[in-house]
């Protein structure tokens, strides 16, 4: 029951009941709903802005997820784009090398793919990144079929080449298995005697006296030596096709000059003679008179895995055995 107010009147000297009149009581009405309505759009504004409905809430989380896995995306992206350069080098650089090819062009595989249309990305209002994610990814899978290509051509160049093949100094010249053996790589290292930078040009292995020392690939011997310095006693092999081989610090032979070998042969046995400060076979590759890194033609007699293992092993800057 609404209170009922008074007003005294002083012309009549009594109170008399205070009666409002149609506009009084609009005007108080239009008031108090006009104090509602700011005070809700306040509230409804304070909610939409700093509180967010289950539904908003569950979009937020698809968000999070979604940008997670982006996130992932890009992860195996790069580690598909790292993996296919290790590739496209090795392809460039050792199959295409060894046999005599030209390497592919960079701009043949760095190329993009072409003016592919992406306009039906712009429409979304993330267009900027999925454009980014597209492109690599078409970018991606271009230069993968470019290199699966290029590895066809190696395929019909090994069926082409059979007897090069055979030639190619490609296996551990002695047993290595676990990969052990590898004491000094190719590059500048630690002289033993001087203790100066030299660049070694080849790779040493350590074994024991008398270990068995097998020829690489086929060929002749076209040279033994025998020096109190130097290589000591060492055997040069000619493969053929530009391509050498040089044992040495032998302790005794197994071959003589101009003999006919087979790779996996037994040429001779592990020594300590000439420069050399410990027992070992100091293995060298030549190519066309130049010489090159021997780990560049492991690949016979290891698997992959052990060939990555086997470059950071002799990559490491230590001390030479001569």
């Amino acid at each position: 029951m609404a209170r009922v107010k008074y007003y005294y009147n002083a012309a009549k000297l009594k109170y008399e009941k205070i009666e409002l009149s149609w506009k009084q009581w609009f005007m108080r009405i239009f008031g108090f709903l006009s104090a509602t309505a700011v005070f809700a759009t306040i509230i409804i504004a304070f909610a939409y802005t700093y509180l967010d409905s289950p539904k908003e809430k569950q979009l937020k989380r698809e968000i999070a997820g979604m940008e997670l896995q982006y996130d992932l995306l890009n992860e195996k992206v790069a580690l598909l784009e790292k993996a296919l350069g290790d590739l496209q080098n090795r392809d460039d650089n050792i199959y295409r090398v060894i046999f005599e090819a030209e390497p592919i062009p960079e701009n043949s595989r760095s190329a993009g793919v072409g003016n592919k249309d992406y306009r039906e990305l712009q429409t979304y209002s993330n267009s900027d990144l999925l454009m980014q994610s597209s492109s690599r990814v078409d970018k991606l899978a271009k230069q993968l079929y470019i290199q699966s290509k290029s590895y066809d051509d190696v395929v019909g160049m090994v069926k082409a080449k059979s007897a090069l093949m055979a030639a190619i100094p490609a296996i551990q010249p002695m047993k290595n298995k676990d990969l052990n053996r590898i004491g000094s790589g190719f590059g500048y290292r630690i002289d033993p005697i001087y203790k100066t930078i030299k660049f070694h040009e080849g790779i040493d292995f350590t074994a024991p006296m008398r270990t068995e020392i097998y020829a690489t690939g086929d060929g002749r011997v076209s040279e033994i030596m025998r020096m109190d310095r130097g290589y000591g006693n060492c055997v040069v092999i000619d493969h053929g096709y530009g391509y050498k081989t040089l044992y040495a610090h032998m302790s005794r032979f197994a071959v003589r000059e101009g003999q006919k070998v087979k790779r996996g042969e037994v040429i001779g046995y592990v020594g300590n003679t000439g420069k050399s400060t410990a027992p070992h076979l100091h293995y060298e590759v030549i190519k066309d008179g130049a010489k090159v890194n021997p780990v560049n033609f492991f690949y016979n007699d290891i698997t992959p895995e052990q060939y990555d293992r086997m470059i950071q092993n002799a990559s490491q800057l230590n001390q030479a055995f001569d």
